[in-house]
């Protein structure tokens, strides 16, 4: 696992670069998550044929430092990213984020110029509000979330999620879903940009009115057989094909 200094965050971040052929992808991941626990079993599935992939553990996720300083908001963390893949002097590259990971990955495609060859999301927050669990999450304070609802949260998850949520930053994990309560106009963002893009849904996460929004636009859209919005998890091989067809 390799290493920068993040000047954005004061901290170090951490990520897996799976060697591969043609462009790489680049995953972000979501609330709670990080790239080296949720998609190694992508990278590895057959139906994504050996590409090279970059799995960023965002600040207070995963093997990345989790400073108590740092803002951990969706603007922030996209710029992370971009820092990133700026250290790495990627000529090309895609990007892919889910759910949380997905507006981030909508703002820093806003950042990374004619070097972006394509992003693809997967549910993504597109409007300010949050979802299920970020509105759990701040249905208390910062310092109430961390002092007991964090541990709460971890021993009552029954799925592969408690993993990567029991070692992400309390901290991390209120501020991330407070930032994506505040939120931003990251439907309009995505549907503004002028690069190759791409929106997943698990089918059964629909009927979703922003998907059909998205569909309306002639953007391409995806659904994912046998799963729902943990598809990383439910349904590995089935995101593995429609990444590697989108980077195609």
């Amino acid at each position: 696992m390799d290493s920068f200094f993040s000047a954005v965050a004061n901290c170090r971040v951490r990520w897996l670069d799976l060697p591969g052929t043609g462009t790489p992808l680049v995953f972000v991941h979501g609330l709670g998550c990080a790239s080296s626990y949720e998609y190694p079993r992508v990278v590895a599935d057959k139906n994504f044929a050996g590409r090279r992939s970059i799995l960023i553990d965002l600040p207070g996720y995963g093997y990345s430092e989790k400073p108590k300083d740092y803002s951990y908001s969706i603007t922030e963390q996209a710029q992370v990213v971009a820092e990133l893949i700026s250290h790495l002097k990627l000529e090309k590259f895609f990007l892919y984020g889910h759910s949380m990971g997905g507006s981030i990955s909508i703002e820093a495609a806003q950042l990374l110029g004619e070097s972006l060859c394509g992003l693809v999301v997967s549910e993504p927050n597109f409007h300010p509000g949050g979802g299920f669990f970020s509105q759990q999450i701040c249905s208390t304070s910062e310092a109430g979330y961390v002092s007991t609802i964090h541990h709460s949260m971890v021993s009552d998850e029954s799925g592969p999620w408690a993993g990567s949520l029991s070692v992400a930053a309390p901290w991390a994990v209120w501020r991330g879903a407070d930032s994506l309560i505040k939120g931003n106009k990251w439907i309009n963002m995505f549907a503004d940009l002028t690069k190759p893009k791409a929106l997943i849904f698990g089918e059964k996460s629909l009927p979703d009115s922003d998907f059909e929004q998205i569909k309306i636009m002639n953007i391409t859209t995806e659904v994912l057989p046998d799963c729902g919005h943990s598809m990383s998890w439910e349904n590995p091989s089935a995101l593995a094909k429609v990444l590697e067809s989108f980077c195609k």
